[in-house]
């Protein structure tokens, strides 16, 4: 097995099959990747050492969630800040990022300061949140919200390629 950074085609097979279903068991994976089961549970755990695996989580459904909780207005808001030094930058991606509304919070250029995506129950906590998040802040200049009216594609996956 490589022990250095690099990674060869048995580990971006791993990958990818992490990726599509991680919920397998050792065997199963080592089975889909053509690998021992020894040699499958050593990579992945080198894989998770090297920092390539950040965590394992159950995707759920929007739609089933929305039909038994009632959770199930999603948005992408792009929000322009008046000004963009560096500590303003962080103490508005701070407080973002700690509301549980706020799926992804993306810090991007050319455009708008931020991008989020955004999950909340129906349009009053979408307003409660705007509120408390957006418009309470003097240094938000500007939002403008998408909701979302269709899923047509939902990835984790990253793309990878060998160099």
């Amino acid at each position: 097995m490589n022990t250095t950074t690099e990674l060869d085609a048995a580990d971006l097979r791993l990958l990818g099959l992490l990726q599509q279903d991680a919920s397998r068991s050792n065997q199963e994976l080592a089975a889909a990747a053509h690998l021992a089961t020894a040699t499958c549970h050593r990579r992945v755990q080198r894989l998770r050492q090297l920092g390539l695996i950040e965590r394992t989580v159950a995707l759920l459904d929007p739609a089933r969630v929305k039909e038994l909780l009632g959770v199930g207005l999603q948005a992408v808001l792009e929000v322009s800040l008046d000004e963009q030094a560096s500590e303003k930058l962080q103490a508005f991606e701070t407080r973002a990022v700690a509301r549980a509304e706020v799926m992804q919070c993306w810090r991007v250029s050319g455009g708008p300061d931020f991008v989020l995506m955004v999950s909340v129950a129906d349009m009053d906590h979408y307003n409660a949140l705007t509120q408390q998040l957006l418009s309470d802040d003097v240094n938000v200049r500007n939002v403008r919200a998408f909701f979302c009216t269709r899923q047509a594609k939902f990835s984790t996956a990253l793309a990878l390629r060998s160099k």
